[in-house]
């Protein structure tokens, strides 16, 4: 064994909504500054699996740990946890009420601990980071789709997070806005960030990610470096999945 375990360790996980198994016998470490993007046809529990990271899901039995420490099942030591766990959804879920300033802020100051004008000084150079510093003062109803979720990527930026989970943060997005927002995630994946992507965009998966995870049916099916997935997929699911890809 290395000196210190991976940053996500998730070992075998269970997820049943009823009768329905979600997620089944998942197995799967994250190095730190590894990015790995989880693909998949529609209903194979990547989100599931994303979200059960840092406990937005329950799972029904099996152990996630990050960092060396079990997921607590909630109360204060679940907040603390989710704060060292940035998350950037499909929606942008930012505080309509609040200037985007004050959306990247807020967490620093009532979480963190920070003075307002250190969380400004901060927010501003990750607002400056994601390309949107001249969107400040305005609020998010007056952003674009890409700007927003350049945003959210900002907010969970300001947590300082160990590790960031990406669920589809691109699918609600018209295409010309796609690239803008994963132009922000290929600069984290190649600044060492530690990252889990849900995503649809290959192309991002063959430039970005330091592995690829195939998943279908709950499981996970394959996992292999981007250019070996790709090029010579090991499973049929995969072979299929790819193939339709390529004809689309």
């Amino acid at each position: 064994m290395g000196t210190s375990e991976p940053l996500v360790v998730v070992e075998n996980v269970q997820k049943h909504y009823g009768e329905f198994q979600a997620l089944t016998d998942i197995n799967l470490s994250i190095e730190r500054g590894e990015a790995v993007v989880v693909i998949g046809p529609s209903g194979s529990g990547k989100s599931t699996l994303c979200r059960s990271i840092n406990r937005l899901e329950t799972i029904t039995s099996g152990s996630i740990r990050i960092d060396g420490r079990e997921l607590p099942a909630e109360g204060k030591a679940l907040a603390k946890l989710r704060a060292e766990v940035g998350m950037v959804f499909q929606s942008f879920n930012l505080f309509a009420h609040l200037t985007i300033l004050e959306n990247v802020t807020l967490g620093p100051i009532k979480v963190r601990g920070l003075s307002k004008a250190e969380a400004d000084r901060e927010a501003m150079a990750l607002l400056t980071r994601v390309g949107v510093e001249k969107q400040a003062a305005k609020l998010p109803a007056q952003l674009s789709g890409g700007q927003q979720q350049r945003v959210a990527i900002a907010r969970s930026l300001a947590m300082h997070p160990k590790v960031m989970l990406f669920d589809e943060p691109t699918s609600a997005l018209d295409p010309e806005m796609i690239n803008e927002v994963l132009d922000v995630m290929v600069g984290l994946a190649q600044e060492g960030m530690t990252m889990i992507v849900v995503t649809h965009e290959m192309g991002f998966a063959r430039k970005a990610a330091d592995r690829v995870v195939f998943m279908a049916d709950g499981q996970i099916v394959e996992e292999n470096t981007p250019n070996e997935f790709f090029t010579n997929p090991q499973s049929a699911r995969a072979k299929d999945f790819l193939s339709k890809l390529i004809t689309n």
